[in-house]
């Protein structure tokens, strides 16, 4: 398990593909430095476990399946992604839950600075938006934010100086793909109405009539 707060930005010095894995191998300057074998790190969001260990280099296994489902299907040696290692007992959680396990990928529709803050427009797909609340927390990239304006196909995100000097959103431009992890807390709600709609036969139209959306209830 994450916090959503990046420790480090790390470098893709390899991706070479043998069968269904992917090996991705990252340069770091910390993280690689304290990581051993079966360790989680988050790259990119994404959860993965260290199988090589060198002195300034981690290398993963990475299966087709989660590749698929996130924007290291496009890993390119290079290339900088954020990083995180995982929770240890009696850490601090200075973000909120992130389990790694990226939902979705969105677009980049805008970036737009205000003063010393940059605020980032996401488009994402039905299933995401759904369970995208306006105030609530969201990792993009790994990252730990929260959501600040909502429309039915997009969510709005700012991002303070530090952040944005600490993660690849410095980089990041229009039009680029980011992984998208939703709270967890969202999905198990999600899950409970669903499974409550369909035993008393209320419907989301019903809810809609009545003057409610789902994100209403999960809030």
């Amino acid at each position: 398990m994450f916090t959503g707060i990046v420790e480090e930005i790390g470098k893709i010095t390899e991706v070479r593909k043998t069968g269904s894995v992917t090996r991705l191998a990252i340069s770091s300057q910390r993280l690689a430095a304290d990581a051993v074998v079966n360790d989680s790190i988050s790259v990119a969001g994404v959860c993965l476990t260290v199988t090589v260990k060198y002195p300034m280099r981690v290398a993963f296994d990475v299966l087709n399946e989660t590749l698929s489902r996130s924007t290291l299907r496009h890993a390119r040696p290079g290339e900088n992604v954020n990083l995180e290692g995982a929770v240890r007992a009696g850490g601090r959680i200075g973000g909120h839950f992130v389990l790694g396990h990226v939902d979705a990928t969105g677009t980049i529709t805008s970036i737009q600075d205000r003063g010393a803050d940059r605020t980032i427009t996401v488009q994402a797909e039905p299933e995401v938006m759904r369970m995208v609340v306006s105030k609530g927390s969201i990792a993009l990239d790994g990252v730990s934010l929260t959501i600040a304006d909502i429309t039915e196909t997009a969510f709005s995100v700012c991002i303070i100086p530090q952040t944005l000097k600490m993660t690849t959103f410095r980089e990041r431009r229009e039009g680029d793909r980011i992984n998208i992890e939703v709270d967890v807390l969202g999905k198990y709600v999600d899950r409970l109405l669903s499974l409550h709609m369909r035993e008393t036969g209320l419907t989301t139209e019903m809810l809609h009539a009545a003057g409610f959306n789902v994100g209403d209830l999960a809030s």
